[in-house]
C-alpha cells in the first residue's frame, strides 16, 4: 500500500527537532519514518515545492532536493484538475474552503485511491464531503494517545 504523504508531516519529520516534538508529533514522525523506510511514502509535485519552500540555506536546499527525488511521484493528470474543481465546489456549497492545491491533492488521491496522511484539519472536513481517504494509525496501534486526526479512516 502506498500513502500520500502531505506537506504538514515532511515538515514535522524535517524542520522540526526531536526534542521539541510532543507526543503526538512523535507518533507521527515514527509513522513517517516506518512509510518512508518501507517505500510506502509517495509525493506529489505541489507538496514537493511546498516542502523545499523557505529553505534558507542552499546547501540544505540541495541536500533536501536531492533526497526528495527518490521517492514515488504521483502524477497530476488533466482530469485531475477537473475533479479538484468539483471538490472545491461541492466543499464550498457546504460552506467549507480551501486552496487549489489542497483540492488537487484531494483530487490526485482520490483517483489513485490512496490515503493522504496529513495534521491539516482542512483535510477532515473536505473528507466529510468529498471522496478521499485520511491515513489512519488506529490500527497500528500506539495512536489513542492522537485525537482529532479523523477523516475517513484507511481501510
Amino acid at each position: 500500500m502506498i500513502v500520500l504523504v502531505d506537506t504538514t508531516i515532511w515538515s514535522l519529520a524535517l524542520r522540526r527537532r526531536a526534542q521539541s516534538l510532543n507526543d503526538q508529533e512523535l507518533v507521527l514522525v515514527e509513522e513517517w519514518v516506518r512509510l518512508v523506510r518501507s517505500g510506502e511514502a509517495v509525493l506529489m509535485g505541489p507538496i514537493r515545492q511546498e516542502i523545499l519552500s523557505g529553505i534558507r540555506s542552499r546547501k540544505s536546499f540541495v541536500a533536501l532536493q536531492e533526497r526528495l527525488t527518490d521517492f514515488r511521484y504521483l502524477e497530476i493528470l488533466p482530469a485531475d484538475y477537473d475533479q479538484a474543481a468539483h471538490f472545491f465546489n461541492v466543499c464550498r456549497a457546504h460552506g467549507i474552503t480551501g486552496t487549489a492545491i489542497d483540492f488537487l491533492i484531494c483530487a490526485v488521491a482520490h483517483r489513485v485511491g490512496v490515503p493522504i496522511f496529513t495534521t491539516a484539519a482542512d483535510f477532515q472536513r473536505y473528507a466529510a464531503h468529498v471522496e478521499i481517504r485520511l491515513h489512519s494509525l488506529l490500527r497500528r496501534g500506539g495512536m489513542s494517545r492522537l485525537r482529532g486526526l479523523g477523516g475517513r479512516a484507511e481501510e
